[in-house]
């Protein structure tokens, strides 16, 4: 099938809204009939046809439970049509289409968690040998006879299949949109599931007023909804996405406007210039502050002798010093009679945090407190407060609150960081060692300040990465072996397992006792994971500081917050099970010294990862720099789930392309400001994300 003739069995989008292209052209979307019914999307994808429990649960990993998910899942390229070619004709490397009839079909299983199909496809000119990887289950329907139609490309193993239609023609060249999947659902089968949905796109309700539609030459949500699915081009997948990116930022913006006009009455205590207490800090500190650190500190100081209580975000790289900077902050509540508070998202972090600041504040004689779950100290003469979310539980009183840190706050729930500053109107400022590109954070925290430290201290190299796939693991553990011997120690980190905690836990004690008993028996192995109690992960701590311990054997529970200078080389198992952001954050854990460190990514064989999987690895391999992977991730993960933890409204951006819709933004924030006041379908449709979103800006 040609591009023409595929374009003809699709819903036409052939306006192009005032300011997306540049041109005016007649509104002739393809309309929907129907009064919406928003509980038909609301539905369970279990709803749909095929669908059992076993798919439903493979879907939800992927965060696609309800039929509005699918309906809201933004295809990540569209497959452009490439060319249709006799098998005779077929040259290498180059991408085709090709049909025919399989002839016999083979599956070979090489080792283990690798399944190769092959199956012979004969057309009118010849023969050819096309393959699978990891798809055993499709050799059933590949029998003799099975008439196909594949697109793939020549390689010397063969006809590398990419996608695939059986038994009939669809749109598999042509404009077909690939959507971000896994291992456990294929791009293909999400596009049956998602075909299966679009029937209900008239049962999303539109959240736009009329007039702004109207005003700005917008389509309704359904039609952009079909035409992001089945474009008839690329062009016209791309307006369609940019409809319904602009709902999104409209959204997000009026609910950041609204945010701001109801913090106009706060007031916070302003706190001056600096004093005596932090001059004595920084004299205290046994190193020269990073040029970057200065920056931070003097904003800071702007900020905090403002009567507008501060709202900064500081985002550094892992070991850029950012704690530093945010004991200054808190000093600063101290010297002006206040109290300062900083809350963590976990034990680890938050113990951390208080061993680094304790030391510098009991010089200083200032009285410092550590607040955590398991950890219940008396803060009544504490001036400076450490903790998790305990120092937000009832009957815990932080008194007069000059100054809040609230660190990894994207971890936390909107009621968690609301509830540190309830009643009071303190300075906060928010802290993250995941960076976010410039330009999503001022959308995503609004009238938020940004400061960046984006260079760590002279004295840290950069932690040389490596990749190397299963096979070449003994060479990983000579190396850490090398280390070991040369008096230095080492992290090995176990693959991620999604079940539990409890499963985590019991997969790492299996490995850890794997290594006293192989690759690590000469050398002294603990064990750390998150159902250790808090008392027995301190001493574990404790030892391996005390280097008591040569190698820590870990779940994630090290991402954040432990800090050993003296361990100098990380591995990581089965590091393509892991997202890019969360690999930076673990090999922070080395180079916290000043000995070059390394990190050391073990993959399964590339052949069976995904590109997504590939390119994260690659992008550990060329970089160390924060900023530039958080762009990568951008890409390849897209803006939605960047920030981590899911939120309902602030992560939840599937449209917007952060470096293509900066234009549309700005026509966002116009719009926005006039709807602040707005009281119609607009509040119904997201009085959610505006809770959301205010609370967090």
């Amino acid at each position: 099938m040609t591009g023409e003739e595929h374009a003809a069995r699709v819903p036409r989008l052939v306006v192009v809204p005032r300011g997306f292209a540049g041109e005016e052209a007649p509104t002739a979307w393809p309309r929907l009939p129907g009064t919406p019914r928003p509980e038909r999307v609301a539905r369970p994808v279990s709803k749909l046809t095929g669908v059992g429990p076993a798919l439903e649960k493979k879907l939800g990993k992927l965060g696609l439970r309800t039929v509005r998910d699918l309906l809201e899942h933004r295809p990540h390229r569209y497959e452009a049509a490439v060319p249709e070619r006799r098998i005779a004709d077929l040259l290498a490397g180059e991408e085709a289409a090709i049909a025919g009839e399989v002839r016999r079909v083979t599956v070979r299983r090489p080792r283990r968690n690798l399944a190769i199909v092959q199956a012979r496809v004969a057309d009118e000119s010849d023969e050819i040998t096309a393959v699978w990887f990891n798809q055993a289950w499709l050799a059933e329907r590949l029998q003799p006879g099975t008439r196909v139609r594949l697109r793939g490309q020549l390689e010397r193993n063969g006809f590398t299949v990419r996608s695939y239609d059986l038994n009939g023609v669809s749109a598999t060249a042509d404009f077909a949109p690939v959507y971000p999947a896994s291992e456990e659902v294929t791009p293909k089968r999400l596009r049956g599931l998602v075909e299966r949905a679009l029937p209900y796109a008239r049962d999303l309700p539109d959240p736009l007023p009329a007039a702004l539609k109207a005003r700005e030459r917008l389509p309704l949500r359904a039609d952009a909804l079909v035409a992001l699915h089945r474009p008839g081009s690329l062009d016209e997948g791309e307006e369609a996405r940019r409809r319904l990116a602009f709902d999104e930022l409209l959204l997000l913006q009026v609910g950041l406007a609204r945010a701001r006009s109801g913090r106009e009455a706060s007031r916070a205590r302003p706190l001056g210039a600096h004093g005596e207490l932090t001059d004595r800090y920084r004299e205290l500190l046994p190193f020269e502050l990073t040029p970057d650190q200065d920056q931070a500190i003097a904003e800071i100081d702007g900020d905090l002798a403002r009567e507008a209580p501060m709202q900064r975000l500081l985002q550094g790289d892992v070991g850029s010093g950012k704690t530093v900077v945010a004991l200054y902050a808190l000093l600063r509540a101290v010297e002006a009679g206040l109290r300062g508070a900083l809350m963590a998202p976990t034990e680890t972090l938050a113990e951390q945090h208080f061993l680094t600041i304790e030391p510098l504040c009991a010089a200083l004689g200032v009285p410092v407190a550590l607040l955590t779950g398991s950890v219940k100290s008396n803060v009544e003469g504490a001036q400076i407060v450490v903790g998790t979310h305990a120092l937000i539980q009832e009957g815990v009183d932080l008194g007069e609150l000059g100054v809040a840190v609230v660190d990894e706050q994207h971890r936390f729930g909107v009621e968690q960081r609301q509830a540190l500053v309830e009643g009071r109107a303190p300075h906060v400022l928010h802290m993250t060692a995941t960076p976010i590109p410039r330009t999503l954070a001022l959308t995503l925290y609004g009238d938020l300040s940004v400061t960046e430290i984006a260079k760590p201290p002279a004295s840290r190299k950069p932690i040389v990465t490596s990749w190397v796939t299963a096979e070449r693991s003994s060479e990983a553990y000579r190396r850490l072996c090398k280390h070991l011997e040369a008096g230095r120690q080492a992290y090995v980190v176990c693959p991620l397992i999604e079940e539990s905690e409890t499963s985590q836990a019991r997969a790492a004690e299996v490995e850890a006792e794997r290594l006293r008993r192989a690759e690590l028996k000469d050398f002294r192995v603990g064990l750390l994971h998150g159902r250790l109690r808090p008392a027995e992960r301190r001493e574990l701590m404790a030892r391996f500081v005390a280097r008591e311990l040569d190698v820590l054997v870990a779940t994630t529970v090290i991402e954040v917050g432990v800090d050993v200078a003296n361990a100098t080389i990380m591995i990581v198992q089965e590091a393509d099970r892991f997202g890019l952001a969360q690999l930076h954050q673990l090999r922070g854990r080395v180079g916290r010294g000043a000995e070059q460190s390394y990190c050391l990514l073990v993959s399964r064989a590339r052949e069976e990862l995904t590109d997504s999987a590939q390119a994260r690895l690659q992008a550990l391999v060329d970089t160390t720099d924060g900023f530039e992977l958080a762009e990568r991730d951008l890409e390849l993960r897209g803006e939605g789930q960047l920030l981590g933890t899911r939120q309902s409204g602030l992560s939840d951006l599937r449209f917007v392309h952060w470096r293509r819709d900066r234009p549309l933004l700005e026509r966002a924030r116009e719009a926005a400001e006039g709807l602040v006041d707005y009281e119609g379908p607009l509040t119904d449709e997201v009085e959610l994300v505006f809770a959301d979103v205010g609370a967090t800006a």
